[in-house]
């Protein structure tokens, strides 16, 4: 950490959650991602992967798109611009408080 660094900076305890952590770190790579797509790899049920999502939704984090595919409605999911950088910032603070070192 550099001197004048403070490891809270750009920690989002909206992100922070561990499920919210994880969509993040699943959204981040991709445009978009298929929402079942993401509830099998966190393992969770879709009112718990909905609701964290709601969350990430609300704070400008994430944002869905609905449409049909197969006669079956399909729900992506795709990490904005606001929610690339919270990201992106917050995983430096974690990295901040843990002492990662620049070498």
């Amino acid at each position: 950490m550099k001197v004048g660094d403070r490891a809270e900076d750009g920690f989002d305890a909206t992100i922070h959650a561990p499920n919210r952590l994880r969509i993040c770190a699943l959204l981040e790579p991709a445009e978009q991602v298929e929402f079942g797509q993401v509830r099998e790899r966190l393992g969770v049920s879709d009112s718990v992967l909905s609701k964290h999502v709601s969350v990430l939704m609300e704070a400008g984090y994430v944002t869905q798109t609905k449409a049909v595919r197969d006669t079956r409605q399909r729900v992506w999911l795709s990490l904005t611009k606001a929610g690339r950088m919270a990201y992106h910032a917050h995983v430096a603070a974690l990295h901040a408080i843990v002492g990662e070192r620049d070498e």
